[in-house]
């Protein structure tokens, strides 16, 4: 594997850090702010929602330059945003500062994904996209963990100035390792922008969106959930999301092989266990080691779909990857937001903190109905496609008989 890939994988591992240790420390920021947990919550959406929209609109602005400036840059923009959230002295600040680290998060990993598959291949482009994603994978195994327990003994402040320190190390990781590609000649953002009108490419994203809207519901409250309900130590929060993290490393590896040989079967076992799995945990949750067990399926089996979606994604938007691929970034941001928002309506409604994991069970089950529309509707466009084949071969025996 290329070293460029490891620099790509800590830049991730520090988005990584960034996006899911906010769950472990809501608590005590929530307190430092003197703000209710479903507000402090928002720092959850807000972040997911920054995602949604800087993928588009960072890629965009990529189109002028190479795509090594491009990443450099947005780790650039990682980095003041962390800080910014490190020193806020108010809880709108500190969301303007999740604001801020998340604009650089979709373009990054979709401009990412792009270079990682040109650097290997063919045949190994979802195991060097997995390669990159491990990053953010193990991110929840080692940065989370350690993050929450920095954030819990010493404040929270310092985890995120050293999530700060993070992005300055893979900045400079970029520079020296990532080699200098030329800009795409001839794609224009016109160009780009038609790969949305091929319903496949819709589809795969409507699929990322709800896919991992079912992990969310489920993980943005598992703080609560685990102490209020499972009966843990707020100390235990920590080896809860080792265990997520676990099985999110599995999952993407997983995911990743698979997604090469048979990507929309790993996506239908993916995805209805899935969804089998949240509806369980509303159950497990009163069992200590179930509820851990349960944990690292819900980590692996949503992980499992990354590497397909994204490959897919690729795949479809032919010729115009760049601006797909970061988009699909912003499509598991988004189902973050929307999960993170309707898992906290209904603990607000008085529903509970396991209602989170119906909301994540439905969301899942949804993406899977997804996920077979979309191969019935590649089926019968093979299907067309072979007989429109058929008869211009059968039209042209008949011309050259005659």
């Amino acid at each position: 594997m290329p070293l460029a890939l490891l620099a790509l994988a800590i830049g991730a591992f520090g988005i990584g850090t960034t996006e899911f240790v906010i769950m472990g420390v809501l608590p005590e920021v929530a307190g430092d702010f003197g703000v209710s947990i479903p507000t402090a919550g928002l720092l959850v959406t807000g972040y997911a929602l920054g995602v949604v929209i800087g993928a588009p609109i960072m890629t965009a602005l990529g189109t002028k330059v190479s795509r090594k400036r491009m990443l450099m840059l947005l780790m650039g923009l990682f980095v003041v945003g962390n800080l910014l959230s490190a020193v806020a002295p108010a809880f709108g600040l500190m969301l303007a500062g999740r604001v801020v680290a998340s604009l650089a998060h979709g373009a990054f990993f979709g401009i990412g994904s792009v270079v990682a598959a040109e650097l290997v291949a063919p045949e190994k482009k979802a195991g060097a996209i997995a390669m990159m994603f491990s990053g953010l994978t193990i991110a929840n195994v080692v940065g989370v963990p350690l993050g929450t327990l920095i954030g819990q003994s010493a404040g929270w402040r310092v985890t995120f100035a050293g999530v700060a320190a993070l992005g300055v190390i893979g900045l400079l990781g970029i520079a020296k390792l990532v080699p200098e590609m030329p800009k795409p000649e001839g794609v224009h953002l016109r160009h780009e922008l038609a790969a949305f009108k091929n319903v496949q490419v819709l589809l795969a994203m409507a699929m990322t969106v709800l896919g991992f809207g079912g992990v969310f519901a489920a993980i943005t409250y598992i703080a609560p959930m685990m102490t209020h309900v499972g009966g843990f130590a707020d100390t235990s929060v920590t080896w809860l999301l080792v265990l997520f993290g676990l099985g999110m490393v599995a999952g993407n590896l997983i995911g990743g092989r698979f997604a090469d040989r048979a990507l929309m079967p790993m996506l239908y076992v993916s995805l209805g266990g899935l969804a089998i799995v949240l509806a369980l945990f509303t159950v497990t949750v009163h069992n200590k080691i179930l509820a851990a067990l349960t944990i690292a399926l819900i980590g692996a089996l949503g992980f499992a779909t990354v590497p397909p979606l994204q490959k897919r994604v690729l795949d479809q938007a032919h010729g115009a990857p760049t601006l797909a691929s970061a988009v699909n970034i912003g499509a598991f941001n988004l189902g973050n937001a929307l999960s993170a928002w309707l898992g906290g309506l209904v603990i607000a409604a008085g529903l509970g903190y396991t209602a989170p994991n119906w909301v994540g069970a439905a969301l899942a089950a949804g993406a899977l109905v997804l996920a077979v529309v979309s191969a019935a509707l590649e089926r019968r466009a093979d299907a067309a496609g072979t007989v429109a084949a058929s008869s211009a071969s059968l039209e042209q025996r008949t011309a050259v008989h005659h």
